[in-house]
């Protein structure tokens, strides 16, 4: 559920501006990709899904080779709320608990990525001023 909003913050902030996105049941995201040419993520059996602990998130990341600091820590924050591994870090549940509204109070996934971005964002940006401090502690 997180990575649903997560990854196409991600790629529109470190991959491709110009993105555009597909959302389908899972059991379609294979078949609409392949009709679209579009590149699938966070459905099962994709490059760009969940891989053991690992999550779409991670695999974008990677994929990408994307080596900012700051989105490493922030892809932590993702992967713990994405998986039952909430305690990864301590803003991993919470994380999780603010999905789980947004996706309560809104109309569609184009309206619930409109109203969580500024969310990822601001993680962001107290993933880069966590870091700082500590690189000076």
């Amino acid at each position: 559920m997180v990575d649903r909003i997560a990854c196409p913050w991600l790629i529109r902030n470190f991959v491709d501006k110009e993105a555009e996105f597909l959302f389908v049941p899972a059991e379609k995201v294979v078949e609409v990709a392949k009709r679209e040419e579009a590149i699938p993520f966070d459905a099962l059996g994709v490059e760009l899904g969940h891989h053991g602990e690992r999550v779409s998130f991670d695999a974008i990341i990677e994929k990408y080779g994307l080596r900012d600091p700051a989105l490493l820590e922030l892809a932590k924050i993702v992967r713990g709320a994405d998986t039952a591994n909430r305690t990864l870090t301590p803003e991993s549940h919470g994380l999780f608990a603010i999905a789980c509204g947004f996706r309560q109070i809104s109309r569609d996934d184009f309206d619930n990525m409109k109203q969580q971005f500024p969310v990822y964002t601001a993680l962001y940006a107290y993933c880069k001023r966590k870091l700082s401090k500590e690189s000076l502690s």
